[in-house]
């Protein structure tokens, strides 16, 4: 037990005062990063599904 309060006291002093935390513009440009390159992915990803559906729709239709 004794362990395992060290470690939380240990984990508590290393987040409050060893870590450097971004600042909020940061964090928000980061956000920000991260939607556009998932709405860009899903696009590619939306474009890739589109032309195989019409593609294998096409070959079965023969």
């Amino acid at each position: 037990m004794r362990k395992f309060i060290n470690y939380l006291k240990e984990s508590f002093q290393e987040l409050t005062k060893k870590v450097t935390w971004p600042t909020w513009d940061k964090l928000q440009s980061s956000a920000l990063l991260v939607l556009v390159s998932t709405l860009i992915l899903a696009l590619v990803v939306f474009v890739m599904d589109f032309a195989f559906q019409n593609l294998m729709e096409f070959i079965y239709a023969l």
